[in-house]
């Protein structure tokens, strides 16, 4: 049977290993090397909004056909990381770091010669959105596996390369669209990418460690209500997550009127404010409250800015919106993963879990952003359908993700009586 690749994520147990021993240097470089390359995945792809607004005006396409780029990227992003890992586990880690980053410079430079939609849907979704897969999953858990207090910290530090590459993409986009076109800005962003990921290649290690193996699915867990809730709550905030990364440079610019440069800003701002955005809550999950409860109110927070979007009708009521939607955005982004690993304890189920809540979001990615674009079609142009959609999905699955909560704690304390049934109140003929 395969492995699967988050199982590697929970063998610090496993190792007699001290701690001192293994958050070292070489840790802390390792988390240098995933910030990189996730600055390389994520944070391409969450500057999307900007081959958005450029595609949908070059290439006559529908909001909804684009979409469907950016969304096959995260789909096959989350999807193939969820096997990936079997790669990791076979002590492939550094093929995977030449195979992956190849994919994705072979996607870049393609797309920078691409004319028509289906090169776009096949280069930029499909090959890099490969590429990305191959090295997201594997990374996420190569880091993990170094730590153990200050895991929370280091994951949010690798996250923030989603942020960082966010701004940077962003940036070169802005400067060199106007001055020397699309195919040579795409290139320029292509050698950004080479370059980090020769940095990684050269300098990434694997860390050798006891297999825990188990199988890449099982279907049995959604027996579990709990679970069950929790991957529909995921599912809905993940339809709507990315409709915001998506849409607003496009709408920056055709519903509040703002110039092309303006709205490649706001695109910067709302990358930007998600370096906080993770490293905060990430540090309350880790020292205070847990993951699954410091995600939940972000989640609300987030279901309740996107239905103020439908207020937004001018630059400054764009700036807060960013804002609290970049924070809240980058909250559920960074602290998903920790609240998925705390869904069990069981060292044989917690992998197959993972991948399996892992998928489900990706499918919800893959479907929330084309839908929200065929809203705006179905709108004349206009964003209201898509707002309400994106926040009403959010709220949806924040009310799922408080509901099973509830159940936990019912759970839970049901079960109080029986673990003090194992230390009985001596009665008075006992104590005679």
């Amino acid at each position: 049977m395969f492995s699967n690749p988050f199982s590697r994520g929970i063998r610090r147990s496993n190792d007699n290993v001290d701690e001192k021993e293994i958050e070292d240097d070489t840790a802390w470089t390792q988390v240098l090397m995933g910030h990189l390359l996730i600055f390389n995945t994520w944070g391409y792809i969450n500057s999307f909004s900007i081959f958005q607004e450029y595609y949908t005006t070059q290439l006559q396409q529908s909001p909804s056909a684009i979409s469907w780029v950016g969304s096959l990227q995260i789909f096959l992003t989350l999807f193939l990381g969820t096997f990936a890992g079997i790669a990791l586990d076979s002590g492939l880690y550094r093929v995977v770091l030449f195979v992956g980053p190849l994919l994705q410079l072979i996607g870049i430079f393609l797309t920078s010669i691409s004319t028509k939609y289906w090169h776009l849907l096949v280069l930029q979704g499909i090959v890099q959105g490969l590429g990305d897969g191959l090295i997201f999953g594997p990374t996420i858990t190569n880091i993990s596996t170094y730590f153990s207090k200050k895991r929370s910290l280091a994951m949010a530090i690798v996250a923030t390369g989603t942020a960082t590459g966010g701004i940077v993409f962003p940036i070169i986009a802005q400067q060199l669209l106007p001055r020397i076109g699309f195919p040579w800005t795409i290139r320029v962003l292509g050698f950004v990418v080479l370059f980090n990921a020769s940095i990684a290649q050269f300098f990434a290690r694997e860390r050798n460690m006891r297999k825990v193996s188990g199988p890449l699915f099982d279907l049995k867990s959604f027996r579990d209500v709990k679970y069950s809730m929790f991957s529909a709550g995921i599912f809905m905030i993940f339809c709507s997550l990315y409709v915001g990364f998506f849409y607003i440079g496009t709408f920056a610019r055709d519903a509040v009127h703002l110039s092309v440069s303006t709205s490649r800003t706001i695109v910067i701002i709302i990358n930007a404010v998600g370096v906080p955005g993770r490293i905060i809550p990430a540090i309350l999950a880790d020292g205070y409250i847990g993951p699954v409860k410091t995600l939940l109110p972000f989640v609300f927070m987030g279901s309740i800015v996107l239905y103020s979007w439908i207020a937004v009708t001018s630059l400054g009521g764009l700036l807060p919106f960013i804002v609290l939607y970049g924070i809240a955005g980058a909250a559920v982004q960074g602290l998903f993963p920790s609240a998925l690993a705390s869904l069990t304890d069981d060292p044989k189920q917690k992998g197959v879990r993972m991948g399996m809540v892992l998928s489900i979001a990706g499918l919800g990615s893959l479907a929330g952003p084309p839908i929200a674009g065929a809203l705006i079609t179905t709108d004349g142009g206009g964003f209201l359908y898509a707002q309400i959609f994106s926040g009403t999905m959010m709220m949806g699955g924040a009310m799922i993700l408080s509901l099973d909560q509830l159940l936990a704690w019912k759970m839970n304390r049901q079960s109080a009586p029986t673990d003090v049934s194992n230390h009985p109140i001596p009665s008075i003929r006992d104590v005679c």
